[in-house]
């Protein structure tokens, strides 16, 4: 907690949380909200509606299980209001050594037993690196070098859910919300940031997202360059080959093109360079990289003369070949060290997920609906912008704080609603 004592959290997490109350509207769900947030951040394994009653009211734990589950299940809230307030509160700490510097896209999945939860899924789920039944929520977080925060949360909806009225209808999915993509989510949340005025000027996207045309195409129609990850059969024209018609989908034998790995493979040695990011934990992170000029092959780019960007290859050393491959429409006098390092920021997202699942059980909700799915997600956003603001009080020159959130114990002057107040 660097300077700031432990006898002060309290207070500033109380002060934190009354300014989020002033948006959720009617005065019935104050209770309820300040009993959440503090469930949220104080000890315990699981962060489900049942373990977080027991703590915030010992004396009558069925009845406040039953009020913070239908203040989180089906409390008429809104989760943009909150989101809203929470970055109003957040990024004047987020940005007090540097700007925010770019939108990173990606997903999130949460491990799920059973097949009635909303948008749960046979799929595929990265925290445990393989296809298992579970939810997937596509997000967009504003970082900078500094710190990240969630901004949009949803939930991709499979085809299968989407099509089935009765599940629909049982797990309360809106009208309006139709099968997408995940990267046509992505690409939903990215023209929301564009029209609300969120601060970023850049998008970072994984392979997942990153290989989609259309997703990049939209991004750079929005005003907005980017830094995508993509697969390493990627077909780019040959350096030097004249731009033309791109190869259809499914075929890979069009003159004067090549994969971003055989190009890859093909330069010389004197293309590589050993480049460091980022300070870890022990040592400065460092690998080799190479980086050229390239005109993608693909029937989605826009129209007229064909623009070049930068593809930016990943070796390290004692690798058989590359491993990671970038395009990137960041100006062309960008300076190769601040390429990789626009490349690597992507890294505070996992931390973002990290944090978001271990410390206030993001993926802890046990209720089936659209509308709790989304509720309880805004809530861990809003203890976790608790915990960014608490890191970014420490000056850069200072002693940085530990990963974990610095989790309350009950207050002394906490008291569930109900309990007799002390004489």
């Amino acid at each position: 907690m660097g300077r700031h004592g432990a006898k002060d959290i309290e207070s500033r997490f109380t002060g934190y949380v009354e300014e989020l109350v002033s948006v959720i509207g009617h005065a019935d769900r104050a209770g309820p909200f300040r009993d959440y947030c503090t469930g949220l951040v104080m000890p315990g394994e699981r962060k489900s509606v049942e373990p977080m009653a027991a703590i915030t009211a010992p004396g009558r734990t069925a009845a406040q299980h039953q009020s913070l589950l239908h203040f989180v299940g089906q409390g008429a809230w809104s989760d943009e209001d909150v989101l809203t307030k929470v970055r109003q509160m957040v990024l004047p700490q987020m940005t007090r050594d540097g700007p925010i510097e770019a939108w990173i896209i990606d997903d999130t999945g949460l491990p799920k037993k059973g097949q009635h939860s909303v948008g749960v899924s046979h799929q595929y789920c990265g925290q445990l690196g393989k296809q298992a039944n579970c939810q997937v929520a596509v997000t967009l977080s504003l970082a900078n070098h500094h710190a990240s925060l969630p901004a949009a949360y949803r939930l991709y909806l499979p085809n299968a859910w989407a099509e089935d009225d009765d599940r629909r209808a049982k797990a309360g999915v809106p009208e309006e919300i139709t099968f997408k993509t995940k990267p046509q989510i992505a690409l939903e949340q990215i023209r929301w940031a564009c029209e609300v005025g969120l601060p970023g000027s850049m998008a970072l996207l994984d392979a997942g997202y990153g290989h989609d045309s259309k997703l990049r195409a939209g991004i750079t129609d929005l005003g907005k360059r980017y830094v995508a990850g993509i697969q390493p059969q990627m077909l780019v024209w040959k350096p030097g080959a004249r731009p033309g018609r791109a190869p259809k989908k499914g075929h890979r034998d069009a003159p004067d093109t090549i994969s971003v790995k055989d190009l890859a493979l093909g330069l010389r040695k004197s293309a590589w360079r050993t480049i460091q990011w980022r300070e870890g934990s022990n040592e400065w992170l460092s690998s080799r990289f190479a980086r050229l000029r390239v005109h993608v092959a693909s029937s989605h780019e826009r129209t007229g003369k064909p623009t070049k960007e930068w593809l930016l290859i990943e070796w390290p050393e004692g690798e058989k070949e590359p491993t990671k491959y970038w395009l990137s429409t960041l100006p062309s006098s960008i300076a190769f060290r601040d390429l990789v390092d626009a490349a690597k920021l992507r890294w505070r997202i996992e931390r973002d997920y990290q944090e978001l699942k271990q410390e206030v059980g993001l993926g802890h909700y046990e209720g089936r609906g659209w509308r709790g799915f989304h509720h309880h997600a805004t809530m861990c956003i809003a203890a976790y912008g608790f915990l960014v603001s608490e890191r970014e009080t420490i000056p850069p020159s200072g002693p940085r704080p530990a990963a974990r959130l610095p989790q309350l114990a009950v207050p002394d002057s906490y008291r569930p609603r109900g309990s007799p107040i002390a004489a």
